[in-house]
């Protein structure tokens, strides 16, 4: 009797196996697994394109209109309640920094209890560059936005000497005075406030810079609030060949970005009896572009007091710089570094909380990392290596200068020099002046065009020993007319 063994089964030869199937309880779950899985796809599917359709929405309609603003909503806080992300930033303009404050001792004319560093005590040299002018006795480091029309009534310039109602233009909320003066018409109300003596025309000014002064409140578009940059811009643009240049119209909107900043952080002068607030643009926007034109119209801020020179004073040339430099070849402008984009959620907005992009890594990260790949310390680093570069070469700039004041000044005293000598000589000091002034009363320390910038003080430089051969009676040359072959190309 044969016994059978239940031993597996062998695949005949030449023949493949058989696939093993798993038969067990298992498989029932195979359909609840995947109808779990489809039902989790579909739920997000259908959020990715619910908020890819919410966010379209949003960016259609970056605000939500709570209140109606009009050309004669002045006060920022109710265009607040349209843009609040916005006005949250700008709002930020008028916080102390405590790190930048020194104590100051209330007096009955500034009862502020901290104010800024006095920039006459980080350039001692000024001091003797102004003497016989206003800014000899007190100027200081700026604040944010939100202090410009304080700081202003507040400094010794104003309360100590008479200025006229044309300084309002950087420091206050134009709209308001011009509607204000000018009973409506603005063009009326621009020539009252630019003749007024300043302390009358402050009564009308009703805080510092606003939504108003760069926004159309129909729009929301840029747009430029300034009688004398709509002047200077169509007086530039007409030099290069462009006539009839109507800049809230022909402007981009890229190029908005840096014109309604350069409203206010430029040169400037105040030309006739009525004090019209005028920039310098007919030749161009470089130094030398200004003063040829300053000589042309034979144009004086202040009579030296020691040299008996008649001196140029510049104010605060940013826009100017900035336009000889890289950036602003690259298009660039002072919005990208200043008031970068910024995401929430949909909405991309310009940061309105305006400060150096130096402030923080995130502020470096948002404006400069945009464009260098890079870090942040690196783009520190590449700062402070330009600006250190711009303070050595201001310094022996303005080394040069204080030698040949105190030379000048003693040649006037002991007469050892002609009149003719002494005319020359303070020929060269209005340039070497005006142009060590325009680089140190710019705002960045040489980094908005660090090879023009150094180009300019090495030129100050040149003026101010060519004054001291000068007294000693050699033959340089006029100071007047076309620079030597040292004259600065733009940066680079």
């Amino acid at each position: 009797m044969s016994t059978e063994k239940n031993e597996p089964s062998t695949p005949a030869a030449g023949k493949p196996a058989e696939p093993t199937t798993w038969t067990g309880p298992r498989k029932r779950w195979v359909p609840i697994v995947v109808l779990i899985a489809c039902m989790i796809a579909a739920a997000g599917l259908t959020w990715l394109l619910t908020t890819i359709f919410a966010h379209k929405q949003e960016s259609k309609h970056p605000f939500t209109q709570v209140v109606e603003v009009t050309d004669t909503t002045y006060d920022p806080a109710v265009w607040g309640q349209n843009f609040p992300l916005q006005y949250e930033g700008y709002a930020k303009t008028g916080e102390l920094n405590e790190e930048e404050l020194v104590a100051h001792e209330p007096t009955e004319t500034d009862p502020r209890l901290f104010v800024t560093q006095s920039k006459l005590e980080t350039y001692p040299r000024l001091v003797n560059m102004w003497q016989g002018y206003a800014f000899s006795v007190d100027y200081r480091e700026p604040r944010g936005h939100g202090f410009m029309l304080e700081d202003q009534q507040l400094t010794r310039r104003m309360t100590e000497f008479n200025q006229p109602g044309a300084c309002l233009n950087c420091h206050a909320s134009l709209p308001e005075i011009v509607d204000e003066l000018g009973d409506g018409d603005q063009a009326a109300g621009w020539a009252a406030m630019n003749k007024l003596p300043y302390a009358e025309a402050v009564q009308h000014a009703g805080g510092p810079i606003a939504c108003i002064d760069c926004h159309d409140p129909q729009t929301m578009q840029l747009r430029i609030s300034r009688p004398a940059f709509i002047n200077g811009i169509k007086a530039l643009k007409a030099n290069e060949g462009v006539p009839n240049y109507d800049v809230n119209q022909d402007a981009s909107n890229q190029e908005m970005r840096a014109y309604v900043c350069a409203q206010c952080h430029v040169e400037y002068y105040f030309a006739g009896d009525d004090k019209t607030l005028t920039f310098p643009w007919t030749h161009g926007l470089t130094v030398q572009d200004a003063i040829q034109y300053y000589d042309e119209i034979g144009w004086v801020d202040f009579v030296h007091t020691d040299t008996g020179a008649e001196v140029l004073k510049a104010q605060h040339p940013d826009f100017e710089t900035w336009s000889q430099g890289i950036h602003a070849d690259n298009g660039v402008t002072c919005a990208d570094c200043h008031m970068p984009y910024e995401r929430e959620g949909a909405a991309k907005i310009s940061n309105h909380d305006v400060t150096s992009p130096m402030e923080s890594d995130a502020s470096i990260n948002a404006s400069c990392l945009t464009c260098h790949h890079s870090t942040t310390e690196e783009m520190r680093q590449r700062v402070d290596t330009i600006q250190n570069r711009w303070y050595e070469a201001q310094d022996i700039s303005f080394g040069a200068f204080d030698d040949f004041i105190t030379d000048l000044s003693t040649a006037v005293k002991d007469g050892t020099a002609s009149e003719e000598q002494l005319d020359l000589a303070r020929d060269y000091q209005r340039r070497a002046s005006f142009i060590i002034d325009y680089t140190i009363s710019e705002n960045s320390k040489g980094f908005h065009a660090p090879a023009y910038s150094i180009s300019i003080l090495n030129q100050a430089t040149d003026y101010s020993r060519k004054g001291q051969l000068a007294l000693r009676g050699v033959d340089v040359g006029s100071a007047r007319g076309p620079v030597s072959s040292a004259t600065p190309t733009p940066d680079r």
